[in-house]
C-alpha cells in the first residue's frame, strides 16, 4: 500500500506561533549644525547599520531635522507614536533609548496616581479607615 502525502497548508494561528513587534517604524531625526546632535550623528555612522539588520520587521528611516535637538519618534501598531529626546546623549545611550521604544508596546503611560491605580503603603492609617457610617446619625447627610 503506497503512502501519500496530505496536501494542506498551514494555517495561521493569531499569536500562537508567531510574534509581531508592537512598533512598526522608528524615525530617527538629527540636526547636521547642533552640537545636541553630535551623539546622534555618531550613532548614525556607526551603530544605526547593526542595529537595523537585528530589527528587520521595524521600518527605519532617518531625516534631518534643522535647528532643533534630535528625536526617536516610535510608531505603533495601535496608531499611537512615542517619541524620546535624546539631546546630548552619549552612542551607547541613543542605543538603549532605541531598544526601549522597540520594546514599548504603544500603550498610553500610565502613571501611578489616585485615579484608578490602588496605592497602597506598607501601614495602616493611625486614624483608621474613615466611613460615612461612623458619623453620629444627626450629622449625616440626609436626601
Amino acid at each position: 500500500m503506497p503512502l501519500t502525502a496530505l496536501r494542506t497548508i498551514a494555517q495561521s494561528r493569531n499569536g500562537v506561533s508567531s510574534f509581531i513587534l508592537p512598533c512598526k517604524r522608528l524615525d530617527f531625526h538629527y540636526c547636521d549644525w547642533a552640537g545636541s546632535s553630535r551623539g546622534m550623528n555618531a550613532f548614525l555612522r556607526t551603530q544605526l547599520a547593526s542595529f537595523a539588520r537585528a530589527n528587520p520587521s521595524i521600518e527605519i528611516t532617518v531625516s534631518p531635522r534643522p535647528s532643533a535637538h534630535p528625536i526617536i519618534r516610535g510608531s505603533y501598531v495601535n496608531g499611537r507614536e512615542k517619541v524620546v529626546c535624546v539631546r546630548n546623549l552619549s552612542t551607547r545611550q541613543i542605543l538603549k533609548k532605541a531598544v526601549l521604544l522597540r520594546d514599548a508596546s504603544g500603550k498610553k503611560n500610565r502613571w501611578r496616581t489616585r485615579a484608578g491605580v490602588v496605592l497602597s503603603g506598607g501601614q495602616e492609617s493611625v486614624r483608621g479607615i474613615w466611613s460615612p457610617m461612623h458619623a453620629a446619625p444627626e450629622k449625616r447627610w440626609r436626601i
